[in-house]
């Protein structure tokens, strides 16, 4: 482990917003998740190419979102206690394996060896970086939350562009171009990892704080974070059936052309990569609750709308939809970890697991329904979920007496 003289440009002081750590997270973030959503994109030519089934479409989501929720909170937890001063760049070298076996995958088995692959990159990079954005935050760990965020929601937003730019005019083969962001993201996480370990050098010789006791006791603490997992399964299981079959949604209802549809999708999760910065730094100023109860049951009316609209009025309902939505992500894994001080990795790992299975349970289980029905069926089972919301109710208010004063309140 390097002592703070041997750290990159990239090192700063403990307490201090440090942005050129955060700005590398989230650049990380956004070609971590732009990898992914190219899976995502790719779905029509992979349908196509190898004749599946939406069953066998939910699977894959299935596949690298069930490795990615399994993995994350046992990172987590275990980094907690054992930090690993490479662990991101490890990770995203799993994503780049995973690209290269999509790009020469010949069967549905390898596109699923291909997804748990970069499945596994998620589950090593989500809960580690959100361990350093929060290092990086400052205090300021809404905004530090949603910066980090936003460059995820960025990449997810431009897969379905480059899928459709790239992909669709060069083929399959064409991915593996996209190992060459893979590896550009090893190179800054590996600056990030010096700078991690720079941080730890300056707390060891300094002497470590102690991490504020839970300002809740034991049974509040549990209420709250099944209530926020509810909350996390309302808003995952509804995107993933929202952006999963969008395309597939847009070509059976409104007979679009395959690359009008992704750029529809485009369209949507960029207006889901610009609400995200929203919800922290609204947070810090406001508190965690309001803007997670406005984020997914302020949703409903949109999401009962959608599937009675035509195709203009869908375009805006879901931009509507993806700002809103968006905004509930980093509130609530913020509100979880300060709920359990001392436990962020193993906190975010659990909040981004939970999001990432609840993501691939909700394509699978959509897939089957819309072989035996149809997709615009699923578009209308869907739409009640954000009424989930509701539960935000059972959020506690404030604190308890014995909060110490020098955390931060958890909702206003």
């Amino acid at each position: 482990m390097p002592d703070s003289a041997s750290a990159p440009p990239l090192t700063a002081t403990r307490d201090s917003f440090t942005l050129k750590v955060l700005g590398a997270l989230s650049l990380s973030h956004l070609l971590n998740d732009m990898m992914q959503s190219l899976l995502l994109a790719m779905y029509p030519l992979l349908k196509g190419q190898f004749a599946l089934s939406f069953t066998q479409i939910g699977l894959i989501t299935l596949t690298y979102q069930l490795t990615a929720s399994l993995f994350q909170p046992l990172v987590g937890m275990y980094t907690d206690r054992h930090p690993v001063r490479y662990a991101l760049p490890t990770g995203m070298s799993s994503t780049l394996c995973g690209l290269l076996v999509l790009a020469f995958a010949p069967s549905f088995e390898a596109v699923l060896l291909s997804a748990a692959l970069i499945g596994f990159g998620s589950a090593v990079f989500h809960p580690e970086s959100s361990r350093i954005a929060r290092m990086a935050s400052g205090g300021r760990h809404g905004l530090a939350q949603s910066l980090f965020q936003v460059g995820g929601n960025t990449g997810t937003a431009l897969g379905p562009l480059l899928a459709a730019a790239v992909i669709g005019r060069y083929g399959q083969r064409s991915v593996g171009w996209f190992a060459l962001a893979a590896l550009s993201g090893v190179v800054i996480l590996s600056l990030v990892s010096r700078w991690y370990a720079a941080q730890r050098a300056l707390a060891a010789r300094q002497g470590s704080r102690p991490h504020p006791s839970a300002p809740y006791p034991r049974r509040v603490v549990v209420g709250a974070v099944l209530v926020l997992l509810v909350l996390i399964f309302s808003k995952y299981f509804y995107v993933a059936g929202l952006s999963s079959f969008y395309t597939f949604y847009l070509i059976e209802k409104f007979g679009l052309s395959v690359r009008s549809a992704q750029l529809h999708l485009f369209v949507f999760l960029l207006a889901s990569a610009v609400g995200t910065i929203a919800g922290g730094p609204i947070g810090d100023r406001i508190g965690r609750k309001p803007v997670i109860w406005a984020s997914i049951l302020g949703v409903a009316p949109f999401a009962l709308a959608l599937p009675h609209a035509d195709l203009f009025w869908t375009s805006v309902l879901t931009i509507v939809i993806g700002l809103v939505l968006s905004s509930a992500f980093s509130a609530i894994l913020v509100y979880a970890q300060e709920l359990m001080p001392g436990n962020v990795g193993m906190v975010s790992g659990l909040f981004f697991g939970f999001a990432f299975g609840m993501g691939g349970l909700g394509a699978a289980v959509l897939g089957t329904l819309a072989d035996r029905t149809s997709i615009e069926l699923v578009y209308r089972a869907i739409a009640y979920l954000p009424l989930l919301g509701a539960v935000a109710v059972f959020l506690p208010r404030r604190r308890t007496a014995h909060a110490p004063q020098s955390a931060l309140p958890l909702a206003r």
